[in-house]
């Protein structure tokens, strides 16, 4: 056996070891993100090549191409970050401009319809197999995540503080789906990921008006 295959059993379900850390490491960059840590594009890209393994171990494409996608995002953010940080400096996060949010929603909105055409076609997401008209609305919401995981990753990339909020309404399509489909632990994960994205909204914006506060007082 391999180190890609390397795993044990819990209550007759095969834990593969590439699976279970790639998500430990994954949970672990919302936490480092929120501590706006360089730390959380290594970690990230980590967990990307874990979980990429364990989907192709698994033969599951669609997830595989997923994380082919985070790990590309994670080499950009981790290249913006440190420009940000270079000198000492902290990184400075801000609200995305009204340009900005009309382009974020754009490209979610023609992304997942262009996604979701391609995953329908090539049976890339697994509701592409199941009985019409609900495989249209599963391809649909697999797409609507893969595009948004996409855009939220780049936004964080930038220190939008809006990457936040897609990430929230990201969850509110993956939460239900996935405790609809049985998949109860993703749903818990997924639960929990909710909060802690919450959190660092919160601790993002706060951040971001105590700065613009400071600088106005500054000025005067």
């Amino acid at each position: 056996m391999n180190w890609a295959e390397a795993g044990f059993e819990v209550l007759g379900t095969r834990v593969l070891w590439t699976d279970l850390v790639g998500n430990v490491a994954a949970l672990a960059t919302v936490l480092l993100a929120i501590r706006k840590s360089i730390w959380t594009w290594p970690v990230q890209l980590t967990a990307s090549v874990l979980l990429l393994v364990a989907s192709v171990n698994a033969h599951i494409t669609g997830n595989a191409l997923k994380q082919l996608m985070f790990g590309t995002l994670a080499v950009y953010g981790w290249w913006r970050w440190t420009r940000g940080t270079q000198d000492g400096r902290e990184l400075a996060v801000r609200p995305a401009t009204a340009r900005e949010r009309l382009g974020l929603v754009g490209v979610m909105l023609a992304g997942t319809a262009v996604i979701g055409v391609i995953f329908f076609v090539t049976g890339l997401s697994w509701g592409a197999h199941a009985p019409l008209p609900e495989g249209y609305l599963l391809v649909a919401a697999d797409a609507y995540i893969f595009v948004g995981s996409a855009v939220a990753t780049w936004a964080q990339g930038r220190a939008l503080v809006d990457f936040w909020l897609i990430w929230i309404a990201v969850d509110l399509v993956g939460v239900p789906l996935a405790f609809s489909s049985g998949l109860v632990v993703s749903g818990a994960v997924y639960g929990v990921f909710s909060v802690l994205v919450l959190v660092g909204f919160f601790n993002w914006l706060q951040e971001y008006r105590s700065r613009t506060v400071l600088v106005l007082k500054e000025a005067t």
